[in-house]
C-alpha cells in the first residue's frame, strides 16, 4: 500500500485513498461484497483487504467511545486510515452542553489518532449561513484545532469566497460533493481549500431518492465506469494537483453498489 503520507509536488499527481462511508451493512453480504455468513465483527478486517480507508458513519448516530474504538482498530491493518464522523449532537441536534459534548468525542477518538486522516463535520441542510451558526462552526474549528478537520456543508448559503477563505486560513478542508444539481443543496465546488488533503464524498445522482426524503431511496444510484472516468479525468486530476493527498467516499451504500463503485474508481486511478 502506498504510504499516505508521502508528500507530492504541485507538479505531480497526489496519492489518494478511495473506500466507502462505512462498512458494516448486512445487506453488503447479500450484494456479494462480503462472503456469505460473514457476521459484523468480521467485516473490518474483511474490508481492509479491498480498500484502504474507510468513513466510520456510526460515530454520527452515537458517541464515539475510545475502548471501542481501540478494538475496532485491532482487526485493520496498521496502515489503514480512518475517517469519522462529528457526533450528530454536535451537528445536528445542537440542543446539549456543546463543551461537554466535544469534550466527550476528543476522549473517545484519542486511540484513533495515529491511524485518523479526517474528522468530518458534516452540518445539515438547515444550518444556513448566519451570524450565529459562524460563531457556532468557528468554536467547533477552534475546539478541533490540533485535528485534521474537514467540513460538508449542505445549504448553498455557505457557497461564498469569505467562508472559503476562513477554511484556508485555518486549513480546513472544504469536502467536494458529487450530488444531485438541488437549488437549495450545496454544490460542486472545484476549489481546495487545505493543500494537506483533499477530501470527496460520493452521494449519488438520484434526484427523485434525494428529494422523497426516503434516506434507503436518497442513495440508492448506482455510478457509471464512464461516469466516474469523466469524474477522474476532470475534477480528479485537478484536485490531485493541488493537495498533498487525497481521501474518497462512495456512500451510496444501497445494495452494495458503493464498493462496487469504489472498486471501479480504483481501477481507473490506477
Amino acid at each position: 500500500m502506498k504510504n499516505f503520507y508521502e508528500s507530492s509536488t504541485v507538479d505531480t499527481l497526489c496519492p489518494v485513498l478511495v473506500g466507502t462511508s462505512g462498512y458494516s451493512y448486512t445487506e453488503w453480504v447479500d450484494g456479494g461484497f462480503y462472503p456469505q455468513g460473514t457476521r459484523t465483527p468480521e467485516m473490518l478486517a474483511l474490508y481492509a483487504k479491498s480498500f484502504p480507508v474507510v468513513e466510520l458513519n456510526y460515530t454520527w448516530y452515537q458517541m464515539i467511545q475510545a475502548e471501542a474504538i481501540s478494538r475496532m482498530i485491532a482487526r485493520a491493518p496498521k496502515d489503514f486510515r480512518f475517517a469519522a464522523k462529528l457526533t450528530r449532537t454536535l451537528t445536528h441536534e445542537r440542543d446539549r452542553d456543546w463543551k461537554q459534548e466535544l469534550q466527550h468525542y476528543r476522549e473517545g477518538i484519542k486511540p484513533l489518532q495515529e491511524q485518523l486522516a479526517a474528522i468530518l463535520i458534516q452540518l445539515p441542510p438547515d444550518f444556513t449561513w448566519s451570524v450565529k451558526n459562524r460563531y457556532y462552526l468557528a468554536w467547533l474549528l477552534d475546539s478541533l484545532h490540533d485535528f485534521p478537520v474537514a467540513v460538508e456543508f449542505r445549504h448553498v448559503s455557505w457557497a461564498r469566497d469569505s467562508v472559503f477563505a476562513e477554511l484556508e486560513q485555518r486549513q480546513v478542508t472544504l469536502v467536494t460533493v458529487d450530488a444531485p444539481n438541488i437549488p437549495k443543496l450545496f454544490p460542486y465546488v472545484d476549489l481546495v481549500t487545505n493543500p494537506s488533503l483533499f477530501f470527496v464524498r460520493f452521494h449519488g445522482r438520484n434526484l427523485q431518492g434525494w428529494q422523497s426524503g426516503n434516506m434507503q431511496q436518497k442513495f440508492d444510484y448506482s455510478y457509471s465506469k464512464d461516469e466516474l472516468q469523466q469524474w477522474n479525468d476532470t475534477h480528479l486530476h485537478s484536485l490531485r494537483t493541488r493537495a498533498e493527498k487525497g481521501i474518497i467516499f462512495f456512500n451510496n451504500h444501497v445494495r452494495a453498489q458503493a464498493p462496487a463503485n469504489a472498486h471501479c474508481l480504483q481501477a481507473l486511478i490506477a
